[in-house]
C-alpha cells in the first residue's frame, strides 16, 4: 500500500470514530447540492507507471481481438506507447526456451498463465458530473479498472469540458481512458439551435474544425431535412454518427430512414422495430400515454415486440440484410435497460455498497424529475413485457450478426442502477446471451468498436487489436474471460476452492495499460471505494454502511 493510500485508509478509519453518527444507525440520505462538475485532477507521480522505453509482458495467453483463438505463451514488446513485437515463445506445459525470447526490457510484467486482451472500448459513454458524481475521475477510474481504455462520449460531458478532457487524456495528463468526442447538433457554438439545412452544414464544419469526432443525434425536434443535411456533411468530412431515435420523432425518422440517409450506426433500440411495424404506422400507445411520464415512456416501448413483424418474415429478413448492406453498426446497450426485466437484481447488485456514490444512488431512486428513475410502481407485468421484448431484440441482433453485421459494446452507465465499468461487463455478458461466441463478444468490445469509430474517417484503427504498430492499450487478467466473462467484473467471480472447501473470489482485471502506461486496476478500485466512503462520511453516514434500499 502506498503512503497516500495508507493515509486515506487512516483518515477513513479515524473518521468512523470522529464523525457524529458514523457508527450508529444510518441517517436518511442528504440530497447532494448541484455544485460544479470537477474535471479529472492532474495525474500524480504514483498514478500509473510508464510509458517505458521498452516494456515486455512475459508469457501471456493472448486473445488479440481479431477473432483468432487464444495462443500462448506469448511475449509482447511495447516501446513508448506502441506495440512493436508479439512473439510466441513456446508451448503449454513445456519449459520456455529463453533464447527465443525478446530482451532488453527496462520493465517486465510476469503474465505467465494470465490472459492479455486489447483494451476495451465503450462506444456509449457519459461521464456523469454534478450532482450524480461530481468528480469525473470517479467514472474514469471505474472504466480503467474494468479494462476500458477508450470511451466514445455521446457526449462525455459539456462541450468545452469534453474537449478539454479529451486533450488532457490524449496527453496522459489525467488518469482516464482515451476520449472520442461525439456531440449533438447545435452543441458548442454561439449561433443557437440549427433551424435550416444550411446551418446544419455550417455547424458540422465548425464542429469538425473544433475537435468534434462525430455526431450523436437525439431526434426530439430534429426534422428529416435537417438530419439529412447534417449527415451528408458529416460523411463528407469524415465524421461518424450514431442516433437515439426517440419516440417524439420516430414516425418521421426510424432506423431504416436514417441508415438510408447515411447514419453510420445506432445506439439503443429506438427506431429499430418501428422500421418493421406490422399493422400500424404509429406505435399503438395506451390512450393516457404521456412522454413526460418516465414510467409510461419506458414501459410502453416494450410493447413494440407485439406490434412488429416476426423473426423470419420477409419484412424482418429484408431489413436485416439492408442494414448489413449499408455497413451499419448497432451499439445496443442492452445493459442500460436490463433492470426493466428484473429491477430487484439491478438494484441489489453486489458492487453498489462499496463502489456506488450515495449521490449517484440518489439519482437512481424513484423520482419523477430524474431521467431513468422511473420506478414509480414497476411490477410483474412490466417485467414480463420487457422479457418478451428482450427475446425479440436479441433475436434481431443475432440475425444481424449472422448476416455479417457488426455489433459493438457500450453501456450508457450512470443511469438505471448501472455503474461505470460494471455495466460494461454486463453488456459483454448480454452479448453472450444474444448468442455470440465469447471470442465474438471480445471482438465486438475491441475490433468492431474501433472500426465504428475510425471507419467513417477512412482510417485504419490504431486500437482494438494486439498487433505490432497498434497503440499499447491492453488488459491483463489472471483468469480466462472466455470461460467466464464474470471474471472481468471489479468484484470478480465466486468460485469454490476444492482444497479448502471455501468459496473465494477470483478474477478482476489485474493491469490496464493505456498508451503504454501501466495502471494497477486494484488500486484504482480502492481509490473509487475511498471516494464512496468519504462521501458517506460527509453525509454523516457510517462509511461502511450499505446504501438505503427504501
Amino acid at each position: 500500500m502506498s503512503y497516500r493510500s495508507f493515509a486515506r485508509f487512516l483518515l477513513v478509519f479515524l473518521a468512523g470514530f470522529l464523525v457524529p453518527g458514523a457508527l450508529v444507525a444510518q441517517t436518511p440520505p442528504v440530497p447532494t447540492p448541484s455544485g460544479q462538475t470537477v474535471p479529472g485532477p492532474d495525474r500524480g507521480p504514483d498514478e500509473g507507471e510508464g510509458p517505458f522505453e521498452r516494456l515486455i509482458i512475459r508469457g501471456a495467453i493472448l486473445i488479440d481481438g481479431t477473432g483468432a483463438p487464444p495462443s500462448g505463451p506469448t511475449d509482447i514488446v511495447i516501446e513508448g506507447n506502441r506495440i512493436v513485437e508479439v512473439q510466441a515463445v513456446g508451448y503449454p506445459g513445456v519449459p520456455i526456451d529463453e533464447g527465443r525470447r525478446p530482451g532488453g526490457a527496462d520493465r517486465e510484467i510476469d503474465a505467465h498463465g494470465m490472459y492479455v486482451l486489447p483494451g476495451f472500448i465503450d462506444n456509449h459513454a457519459h461521464a456523469g458530473g454534478a450532482p450524480k458524481n461530481p468528480e469525473l475521475s470517479y467514472a474514469y477510474k471505474l472504466w480503467l479498472a474494468h479494462g476500458i481504455t477508450t470511451v466514445r462520449g455521446v457526449a462525455l460531458t459539456g462541450f468545452d469540458l469534453a474537449l478539454q478532457e479529451k486533450e488532457r487524456s490524449a496527453n496522459n495528463e489525467i488518469v482516464a481512458p482515451r476520449i472520442v468526442n461525439y456531440q449533438r447538433p447545435s452543441s458548442g457554438w454561439d449561433r443557437g439551435t440549427i433551424t435550416t439545412p444550411e446551418m446544419g452544414r455550417e455547424w458540422v464544419q465548425w464542429a469538425h474544425e473544433n475537435g468534434v469526432d462525430g455526431i450523436k443525434f437525439h431526434t426530439h425536434g430534429m426534422e428529416p431535412p435537417l438530419m439529412e443535411a447534417i449527415l451528408d456533411e458529416a460523411n463528407r468530412v469524415g465524421m461518424g454518427s450514431t442516433a437515439h431515435l426517440s419516440q417524439p420523432r420516430v414516425t418521421h425518422m426510424n432506423v431504416r430512414d436514417a441508415a438510408r440517409l447515411g447514419l453510420t450506426g445506432m445506439t439503443h433500440f429506438y427506431g429499430l422495430f418501428e422500421s418493421i411495424q406490422r399493422d400500424h404506422q404509429i406505435q399503438w400507445y395506451r390512450l393516457d400515454y404521456n412522454y413526460q411520464n418516465e414510467q409510461h415512456r419506458f414501459a410502453e416501448v416494450a410493447q413494440l415486440w407485439r406490434q412488429s413483424h416476426d423473426r423470419g418474415s420477409e419484412a424482418w429478413n429484408d431489413f436485416v440484410q439492408e442494414l448489413v448492406d449499408l455497413n451499419f453498426f448497432i451499439n445496443p446497450t442492452m445493459t442500460i435497460y436490463e433492470a426493466n426485466r428484473d429491477v430487484m437484481r439491478a438494484r441489489e447488485a453486489e458492487w453498489h455498497d462499496e463502489y456506488t456514490l450515495p449521490s449517484l444512488w440518489d439519482f437512481y431512486r424513484p423520482d419523477r424529475r430524474a431521467h431513468g428513475s422511473y420506478w414509480f410502481y414497476w411490477g410483474t407485468e412490466e417485467e414480463a413485457e420487457w422479457r418478451a421484448f428482450y427475446r425479440k431484440w436479441m433475436d434481431f441482433l443475432m440475425d444481424f450478426h449472422r448476416a455479417g453485421g457488426r455489433l459493438t459494446a457500450g453501456a450508457d452507465a450512470g443511469f438505471i442502477y448501472k455503474n461505470y465499468g460494471f455495466g460494461y461487463i454486463e453488456e459483454l455478458e448480454l452479448l453472450r446471451e444474444v448468442g455470440l461466441h465469447p471470442l465474438e463478444v471480445i471482438q465486438s468490445a475491441t475490433l468492431y468498436a474501433a472500426q465504428e469509430i475510425y471507419e467513417p474517417r477512412g482510417e485504419e484503427p490504431p486500437i482494438g487489436t494486439v498487433e505490432p504498430g497498434k497503440l499499447a492499450d491492453l488488459i491483463i487478467v489472471p483468469e480466462n474471460p472466455l470461460q467466464n466473462l464474470k471474471v472481468l467484473y471489479g468484484t470478480g467471480a465466486v468460485k469454490l476452492d476444492d482444497e479448502t472447501g471455501e468459496a473465494i473470489r477470483v478474477g478482476g482485471v489485474r493491469y490496464t495499460i493505456k498508451d503504454g502506461i501501466v495502471y494497477d486496476a486494484r488500486q484504482l478500485l480502492e481509490e473509487v471505494a475511498e471516494m464512496v466512503r468519504q462521501q458517506k462520511i460527509e453525509r454523516g453516514m457510517n462509511p461502511n454502511a450499505p446504501l438505503p434500499r427504501y
